[in-house]
């Protein structure tokens, strides 16, 4: 049997270099909304809103989620112009709005997630 690599040598790897883009690279709106949309993601998932009766559920985790995302929504909104932080804030908001409809016991309006950045969320 035959090894098909010659001795001596180690099979071709990849150029990680020419795989990745430099971070230094890469625009920091898009680092942000990236960031922001893997936010909104997790926090929809812990809400169960990924599928109709998900086991996924779990409030205090998406509680977390929705108020870091509030805190860099909030903060870089002058940063990343209104074309890109409006959708987010939309986002932001539906999410605020489905914790208060998955809660047994709603927050007072105010003191939900996020809403210390975002003020109180009404419908």
């Amino acid at each position: 049997m035959t090894d098909a690599t010659p001795s001596g040598s180690t099979p071709q790897s990849p150029d990680y270099d020419d795989m990745t883009r430099d971070i230094a690279d890469v625009p920091a709106v898009e680092v942000i909304t990236t960031v922001a949309v893997h936010l909104l993601s997790a926090a929809a998932v812990n809400l169960g809103l990924d599928k109709p009766d998900s086991e996924h559920k779990d409030l205090d985790e998406a509680r977390k989620l929705i108020t870091a995302l509030a805190g860099l929504v909030t903060a870089s909104a002058t940063e990343i112009s209104s074309f890109h932080a409006a959708p987010l804030r939309d986002g932001l908001k539906s999410l605020q709005l489905a914790f208060r409809e998955a809660s047994l016991v709603p927050d007072e309006p105010g003191q939900g997630p996020g809403e210390k950045f975002t003020g109180p969320v009404y419908a």
